[in-house]
């Protein structure tokens, strides 16, 4: 009876930190993430197939195909991808095609939830608490972003990359199953929108220097009228502008001009 071939902690762990640092290392239109995976997962597909092998030939063949997902919660793919090689390396009646089914059918809905999560929620937060202490020039203000973003995002990755290997197939198709991550996807999406609005309060900048001079006195535009009417109006107004235009895919450099074009404008006539 042969040897039941097995994965470390450590061997995890190193396929973990390539993953993390090269999932994007020759990134491309054809395969987009492939070889980053395939680099993360040789040493262990060598461990268990064996160096120079046909086996071992199949295996890296067959993870070059399309992959694509957020890298760190998307990371549990590739834990669960070196459980099934594991189990196939073991010659349990795990059949190649359905590795690269799960990896497929899954790399979509984890992006989504690793954007939301990352993107829309984590990253606002942390340069919200950043920006407020940069303006009142405290100089360690970038250090701690790095602390916060390296404590989190790569303890979140780490998380997810061991819960794929031990979890397997049946763990990870429970969580999506259960709903679990469309509760979270809606949950980081309110949290981030409510950021994002925080943040496009504090540092967007908008007002009017108008006064219009009348028989009765001088009428101040922003104080009179526009405060009066809802209190950071034009900051509101050009946000919303910028996220309609965005929403129309239009694109950013487009967007700047626009922007420019209406401060330009705006203050030839002195409304601004």
């Amino acid at each position: 009876m042969s040897e039941k071939k097995s994965l470390t902690k450590k061997d995890l762990v190193k396929s973990y930190l390539i993953w993390t640092f090269f999932s994007h290392c020759m990134y491309n239109y054809e395969r987009m993430q492939a070889p980053g995976v395939v680099h993360a997962i040789a040493p262990s597909l060598a461990k268990l197939y064996g160096e120079h092998t046909e086996e071992m030939k199949d295996a890296c063949k067959r993870h070059m195909e399309f992959f694509n997902t957020e890298p760190n919660i998307g990371g549990c793919i590739i834990g669960m991808t070196l459980a099934l090689e594991e189990q196939k390396a073991n010659g349990e009646n795990i059949d190649p095609e359905m590795i690269s089914s799960v990896k497929t059918g899954l790399m979509g809905p984890l992006a989504g939830v690793g954007d939301t999560i990352w993107q829309g929620t984590l990253s606002p937060i942390a340069l919200g608490i950043i920006l407020g202490m940069a303006q009142e020039g405290n100089l360690f203000a970038p250090v701690l972003y790095l602390i916060i973003i390296g404590v989190v995002l790569y303890g979140l990755g780490y998380w997810s990359f061991m819960k794929g290997y031990y979890g397997g197939r049946e763990g990870i198709t429970k969580i999506i199953s259960g709903g679990l991550i469309n509760a979270v996807t809606e949950k980081a999406t309110v949290v981030g929108a409510t950021v994002l609005g925080g943040l496009a309060a504090s540092y967007v900048t908008v007002s009017s220097g108008m006064v219009l001079h009348l028989s009765s006195g001088d009428l101040n535009v922003q104080t009179s009228v526009l405060d009066s009417i809802f209190k950071g109006m034009l900051p509101l107004g050009i946000t919303l502008l910028t996220v309609g235009l965005l929403k129309k895919k239009m694109n950013v450099n487009v967007i700047l001009c626009i922007l420019i074009a209406i401060g330009i404008v705006g203050t030839l006539i002195g409304f601004f």
